[in-house]
C-alpha cells in the first residue's frame, strides 16, 4: 500500500470509529498530527492578534459611528478563521465537521446586515475559539517541539492525546450549534425546491391555456365573426351553418380543456367528496387496472389531500406510460401523525429516481413538505412506492364531511 493509500484509510478510519493506533517509529498520520500541533502556535497568535484587536476596537468604539460596523467586520473575519481551521482539521487530524448554515439576513440594507451580523452566534463561538487556542498552542508547541528531539519515543502517543484535544475543541466550537441550526438549512433547500416547483406548475398553466383553450377561443371568435358578416349580408345558407356547427365544435373542446386545466390545477371531486372518491377518478381514469383502498376514518388538511392526489396522479400515470404492467394498486391509510400511501404495479421494474421519470421530482416536493420518498423497483418488477406526508387535521376538524372506508373498491380503467 502507497503512503497516499494509507492517509485515506486512516482518514476514514478517523472519521467513522476509531484512529490508527500510535506506533514507533513515526508513521505518516502521528507526522500530519505533529504538523497540525506545530503550526497551532504562529496560525493561532496570527489570529489572536487580529481577530481580538479587531473585536476589541469595534467595542470601545461602538459608541461611535465606526464602531458597529468594524465590529460587525470582525465577526465576518472570526467566521472565514472557523472556516479555515475546519479545512485544515479535515485535511491533517481527519476530522470532517459540516459547515454551519450561511448567515440569514431578515431584513435588508446596510442596518439589516449589521444586526444580522453582530447577533450571528457562529461568528462569536469562532471568535472564542480564536481566544483559547492561542494558550493551547503556546502550551502544545514547545511540547511537541522538545519531544521531536529528545522524547521521539513517545512522540506518537503524545501527539496523539494533544490531537484528540484539538479534535474535541474544532467539533465543538466550529461544527453547527445545535439540530435547530442543520434543521433551518434544510428547510431553506425545502423552499427553494417548492418555489421552483410552483414556479413550474404556473408556467404549465400558462402554456396549456395559450396553446389549448386560448387558441381555440381564438378560432371560434374568427368563424363567429365570418358567420356573422354572412348572416349581415344576407347569406344564410349551408357554409354559414357549418361555420356555426364548426364554431360549436370548438366551443366543446374548450370547455373540455379547462376542465382538464381545472382538474390539474384542483380537482372539484377531490374538494366535494375527498381522497377516497378522488383516487377511486383517478384509477378509473389510467389506462391499466388499478384497485385502490383509502382507509381514513376523517378527511386531512386540504393541503395535504392535494399532495396526495397528485402524487397519486404523477405515480399512475408512469405506471400507464412505463411499467407494461398488467395491473396496479393504490392503499392510502394513516399511521398515528403520518399519512402513508404506497402504489404498486406487477409491470417491469427498473424504475429509478434519476430515470427522467418524474420520480425525483416527486421526492423533492415530497422532502419540502416534511415527507419520504422511497422506491423500489428491482429489475423484472414488481415496483413500490412508498410515501408519507405529516397528518393535519383539517381546520374545521370534526364539521367537514368524511372520507369513508375505501377498501376493497376496485376501478378496472379503460381508455375514456
Amino acid at each position: 500500500m502507497t503512503e497516499s493509500s494509507q492517509l485515506a484509510a486512516d482518514a476514514d478510519a478517523t472519521d467513522g470509529v476509531s484512529l490508527p493506533p500510535p506506533r514507533s517509529p513515526l508513521d505518516a498520520w502521528t507526522w500530519r498530527e505533529i504538523g497540525y500541533l506545530l503550526v497551532n502556535l504562529p496560525l493561532g497568535l496570527t489570529a489572536f492578534v487580529v481577530l481580538v484587536v479587531w473585536l476589541t476596537l469595534g467595542i470601545g468604539l461602538s459608541v461611535t459611528v465606526v464602531g458597529l460596523p468594524l465590529l460587525a467586520a470582525g465577526l465576518t473575519a472570526c467566521r472565514l478563521y472557523g472556516k479555515l481551521e475546519r479545512a485544515r482539521a479535515r485535511a491533517w487530524l481527519g476530522v470532517s465537521v459540516a459547515e454551519p448554515s450561511p448567515l440569514r439576513l431578515r431584513e435588508r440594507g446596510f442596518f439589516g446586515w449589521l444586526w444580522a451580523r453582530l447577533k450571528d452566534p457562529v461568528a462569536w463561538r469562532h471568535a472564542l475559539f480564536a481566544v483559547i487556542r492561542l494558550p493551547w498552542g503556546v502550551f502544545t508547541f514547545p511540547v511537541v517541539l522538545t519531544a521531536l528531539f529528545v522524547g521521539w519515543p513517545v512522540l506518537p502517543w503524545l501527539a496523539r492525546w494533544l490531537s484528540t484535544v484539538d479534535r474535541a475543541m474544532v467539533r465543538g466550537l466550529l461544527s453547527p450549534s445545535d439540530e435547530l441550526e442543520r434543521r433551518i438549512a434544510e428547510l431553506e433547500s425545502d423552499r427553494t425546491a417548492v418555489t421552483d416547483t410552483a414556479a413550474a406548475d404556473l408556467r404549465r398553466i400558462e402554456r396549456d391555456l395559450h396553446d389549448g383553450a386560448q387558441a381555440r377561443l381564438v378560432a371560434l371568435a374568427m368563424g363567429l365573426g365570418l358567420a356573422k358578416e354572412k348572416l349581415l349580408e344576407g347569406q344564410a345558407d349551408e357554409t354559414v351553418a357549418a361555420m356555426v356547427d364548426e364554431a360549436h365544435g370548438e366551443v366543446k373542446l374548450a370547455l373540455q380543456e379547462l376542465r382538464d386545466l381545472a382538474r390539474g390545477i384542483h380537482p372539484a371531486i377531490l374538494t366535494d367528496r375527498g381522497l377516497g372518491p378522488a383516487l377511486a377518478s383517478l384509477a378509473g381514469r389510467c389506462t391499466v387496472p388499478v384497485t385502490t383502498s383509502v382507509d381514513l376514518t376523517e378527511r386531512p388538511a386540504p393541503a395535504i389531500e392535494g399532495i396526495v392526489y397528485f402524487t397519486v396522479s404523477e405515480l399512475l400515470q408512469n405506471v400507464a406510460k412505463h411499467s407494461a404492467a398488467r395491473g396496479a394498486s393504490v392503499e392510502v391509510w394513516r399511521s398515528r401523525d403520518r399519512l402513508l400511501l404506497q402504489v404498486q404495479d406487477d409491470g417491469k421494474g427498473g424504475a429509478r429516481l434519476d430515470g427522467g421519470s418524474g420520480m425525483a421530482g416527486l421526492a423533492d416536493r415530497l422532502g419540502a413538505v416534511d415527507g419520504l420518498f422511497a422506491l423500489d423497483s428491482p429489475t423484472g418488477g414488481p415496483t413500490r412506492v412508498t410515501a408519507e406526508v405529516p397528518w393535519r387535521p383539517r381546520p374545521e376538524a370534526g364539521t367537514g364531511p368524511r372520507t369513508g372506508r375505501g377498501r376493497g373498491a376496485t376501478s378496472s380503467a379503460a381508455p375514456n
